[in-house]
């Protein structure tokens, strides 16, 4: 891809921004890569996504439906049961993090082993 045509306040550079401030929260790889597998619930994704609080998972979730990505469909039952999907745009989200979670799946020993060498290289001598 040639960027050498966008400036630094193009439309284009804006968008390509937003969303990878997107992708970036903590949260939003691992609700993206559960919601490919199926359709879940609240508490199905709260229980899989292990260490997220519950305020933290409605605002991924509302990020990524406002964004298209997922939709909530409620049922009036009672209780009332909610579940969210992957739409057809958060798919090729997925589509597109796939490489990026197969890398770091099979690079994450490497990672592992480059981060302590480095903390070994600059914390302060005891």
């Amino acid at each position: 891809m040639d960027f050498s045509g966008l400036s630094e306040h193009s439309l284009e550079a804006c968008r390509a921004r937003e969303t990878l401030d997107r992708v970036a929260e903590k949260w939003t790889v691992m609700v993206i890569a559960l919601l490919g597998d199926r359709t879940k619930r609240f508490g199905e994704l709260k229980r899989e996504c292990v260490g997220i609080s519950q305020r933290m998972l409605t605002v991924t979730l509302r990020g990524l439906e406002r964004d298209g990505l997922v939709v909530r469909t409620v049922y009036p039952e009672i209780p009332p049961r909610v579940e969210y999907t992957l739409t057809k745009l958060g798919r090729t989200m997925l589509e597109a993090l796939e490489p990026i979670i197969v890398w770091t799946e099979s690079h994450g020993d490497e990672i592992d082993a480059a981060r302590a060498a480095y903390d070994h290289r600059t914390s302060p001598e005891e």
